[in-house]
């Protein structure tokens, strides 16, 4: 207690730097801290929910012609299924999505509002996936048609648990339908794989597609197995269940192979690639940042051990062991540490929103959790690394230094200490470059369309009349260039799959990615080529037609013999036999073009069919896109539609928004490789003021003996670079091996030239520099007899 006493009453005294030791590290712990959370909040997916362990996925195993995929949905009966006829399987259950990200709804008096994850669910749900429940009873609520249990978050929007409870509300993607609430449950954690504010009963859905085994796989599939089972043992009863309920000489004609396996619930986030390198990139970035923090502070601890070598030689001569000395400094490095975590979460939560914003994580979802335990953990092994090396050097400091002119420097440590430093800057200022270039490549990278001038938004909730004349009088509006509808928006990254097939032959040959329908000129206006044939005769009420792309017609090379072109040619393409016709007929073939994103690209071969009726989302070109022109489109859509909320979404923001994952990524290194590089700047600084201080005397007998401003900076500046040098250029071969494994994500990736790593080693070295200059100026432009007239 003494020596925290001593410790806090010396907290701001001169010539300890004390404020500077506490600062540094309180920035480099905030970061670093956040950053363990976040990984491990990634590594904690789904650990909320009793017998998580026990909980598992259904994903389906198919293979054609030799071909292996699996797929994370399952046809309507699989789930149930596996309850009834596999012996270990305790409770199943079943989920279906019916909104995307957000999905907008009107109640009956008019008021609208906007729920995240709509999905439709089996009226026991909760038994496999438990929330605490508030209102209603679930099990009766989700077994009647059309009737729905929300989340407490959506409740208290929309005026409180007990006012919601038999509302009714109309879903703008389902204007037709009405769902009734019957209760409000707990929110779902933001470590949850599965994200709702909406559960709407199952069976209001269609019986076919609740009761199918092959096809329609739009249902996320659930287990949980009795103790003391294992997955791998349940899968011969799985293969035959199976077999039982498919017909084998379809299966075969097909050329498919079809099954089924359970993966873990705790295993799906985790053990993704993208988590996985994220998590890689994410602990590199906390390392470098806790340990140049940690190097930082222990460099400026020893440092003042050359102001205070007599205070610590009078300790001993008053008969202070080593040990009471090594005591007194941890006492002091505890203090430190206390201060700096105070700070650091002062820091945490005055940066909650950006913190928000860059990890898609809450602050308290970061550090009010079992994580906590962690951070506390590195908090300790960070005191004892600060406290027990300064402490074992200040403990060697010899009683003799109380009686002569005893000046300790502990270069050799310091110069150490620098190195480190300056590798981890030379790290994380090159990966920057890295990170920033590919995440332009992507932003910039050509799709194969064109959409600088395009702007798009969802009709799904009008009629077709309303559509008919929306498309109208758009095209009166001056500013746009052309309009049009479609099913589905190119960058999306996850399209329905469909099978192809020849006439002659039921034999099912390979799978594409379906972009279902477009509307007149879809092409024309996305300006994507059609490279062989042409395109869709348009204005007729039902068409045969089909167009293909460039990489459908290589496909099809390896099953028949097309010499004279695919055009005009026959396919069969399941599920479109069920519309318009059973074969359709190659009109033409356009050129590729990315379907997704370059982090998640549909690479399958993708077909496009024609439809007058105009569909689910409308396209809007400009001849040239402004603020002005978009938001006369805006007015008229409200015009035409008062009681719907639309507005037009600009395309190219929404191609950005698509990496925004490495957006996110490049700001976390940017904030990692500034704070780095302030910190060892302190450091820096620091040490050279020591040594400016140290070498006062020399640095005057050089100046009387003709040494120059040049000379003595010269001296300086060759004394760090030749520490630095070779540091930075360690850092940056750590750079090449870190950013060639995050850059294994990406489908298209730059180059790793070597000027990336020539600039960013430059500027670590223009930073020392600019910093030895500084510090050094002052003491070369001395007069040298300030200097020596103590002598």
């Amino acid at each position: 207690m003494r020596n925290l006493n001593i410790a806090i009453r010396s907290l701001f005294k001169g010539g300890r730097h004390n404020m500077m030791k506490i600062v540094s590290l309180s920035v480099g712990l905030s970061v670093a801290l956040v950053l363990i959370a976040k990984i491990y909040f990634e590594q904690s997916y789904d650990t909320f929910y009793p017998d998580a362990d026990r909980t598992y996925q259904i994903y389906e195993n198919y293979s054609q012609d030799g071909k292996e995929s699996d797929y994370y949905n399952v046809s309507g009966a699989v789930a149930p299924g596996m309850l009834y006829e596999v012996p270990g399987v305790e409770a199943a259950t079943r989920l279906t999505y019916i909104g995307g990200d957000e999905s907008l709804f009107s109640t009956s008096d008019k008021e609208r509002y906007s729920a995240r994850f709509i999905m439709m669910a089996d009226s026991n749900v909760f038994d496999l996936f438990p929330r605490p429940i508030l209102s209603g009873n679930p099990k009766k609520i989700l077994a009647k048609p059309w009737y729905a249990m929300i989340s407490r978050s959506l409740a208290e929007k929309m005026g409180g648990i007990e006012k919601v409870e038999g509302l009714t509300i109309i879903p703008d993607n389902n204007p037709g339908t009405k769902v009734t609430i019957g209760g409000v449950f707990e929110d779902i954690p933001e470590n949850a794989n599965l994200r709702y504010d909406m559960l709407v009963s199952m069976t209001g859905m269609d019986k076919e597609s609740l009761e199918n085994w092959l096809g329609n796989d739009r249902y996320k599939g659930y287990v949980r197995l009795v103790p003391g089972v294992t997955a791998e043992s349940l899968t011969p009863a799985i293969h035959d269940m199976a077999l039982r309920h498919q017909n084998a000489e379809d299966m075969k004609r097909w050329g498919m192979e079809l099954t089924y396996t359970l993966k873990p619930i705790l295993d799906l986030h985790k053990k993704s690639g993208e988590v996985k390198s994220m998590v890689m990139m994410l602990a590199i970035l906390a390392l470098a940042l806790l340990f140049t923090a940690v190097m930082n502070y222990i460099l400026i601890a020893i440092s003042s051990i050359v102001n205070r070598t007599k205070e610590i030689a009078v300790h001993k001569s008053y008969g202070a062991s080593e040990g009471n000395i090594h005591n007194m400094m941890m006492s002091e490095t505890l203090v430190h540490m206390v201060c700096s975590i105070v700070l650091a979460v002062f820091l945490i939560f005055l940066g909650r929103d950006m913190i928000h914003e860059l990890l898609d994580v809450s602050v308290e979802g970061l550090l009010f959790s079992k994580g906590a335990l962690i951070l506390l953990a590195v908090c300790v092994v960070v005191f004892l690394v600060t406290g027990f090396v300064p402490g074992a050097l200040f403990a060697r400091i010899p009683v003799a230094a109380a009686f002569r002119n005893f000046r300790e420097s502990r270069r050799v440590w310091k110069l150490g200490l620098l190195f480190l430093q300056f590798i981890a800057a030379g790290f994380l200022v090159t990966l920057l470059i890295i990170v920033g270039r590919q995440h332009m490549f992507m932003v910039n990278s050509n799709p194969g369309y064109s959409y600088d001038r395009l702007a798009y938004c969802s009709i799904s909730a009008i009629d077709s009349t309303t559509r008919y004349k929306v498309l109208d009088e758009l095209m009166r509006i001056p500013e746009v260039e052309a309009v049009t509808t479609s099913t589905i928006l190119p960058f999306w990254d996850s399209l329905a799959g469909n099978n192809i097939a020849l006439p002659e032959s039921d034999k099912e040959l390979f799978n594409i990615a379906d972009q279902y329908w477009s509307g007149n000129g879809f092409l024309k206006l996305m300006e994507i080529p059609v490279i062989e044939g042409r395109s869709f005769t348009e204005n007729i009420p039902k068409s045969d037609e089909v167009m293909v792309n460039r990489a459908f017609v290589e496909k099809m090379k390896e099953f028949t013999d097309w010499s004279d072109g695919p055009v005009g040619k026959s396919i069969y393409i399941s599920e479109h036999a069920n519309y318009d016709s059973k074969f359709y007929t190659i009109c033409g073939v356009y050129e590729n073009y990315r379907i997704g994103s370059l982090i998640s690209q549909d690479d399958r071969p993708s077909v496009l069919f024609y439809r007058q009726r105009p569909l689910d989302y409308l396209l809007v070109k400009f001849h040239q896109i402004t603020p002005d022109a978009v938001a006369k489109v805006n007015d008229k859509l409200e015009e035409l539609i008062p009681d719907k909320d639309m507005k037009l979404s600009i395309y190219s923001v929404s191609m950005v928004e698509q990496y925004s994952s490495s957006r996110k990524f490049r700001d976390q290194v940017l904030i990692g490789g500034i704070i780095t590089l302030l910190i060892s700047m302190i450091g820096l600084i620091g040490y050279t003021n020591d040594e400016v201080n140290r070498r006062r005397k020399e640095l005057a007998i050089r100046k009387v003996n003709g040494a120059t401003l040049k000379d003595i900076l010269t001296m300086f500046l060759t004394d760090i670079l030749w520490l630095a040098l070779p540091a930075i250029v360690l850092g940056c071969i750590i750079t090449y091996y870190v950013a060639e494994r995050w850059q294994e994500q990406f489908i298209e990736k730059i180059p790793l030239s070597l000027w990336m790593f020539v600039s960013g080693g430059l500027f670590v070295c223009l930073v020392v520099i600019v910093c030895i200059v500084y510090r050094t100026w002052n003491a070369a432009n001395d007069d040298p007899v300030n200097s020596l007239k103590s002598e």
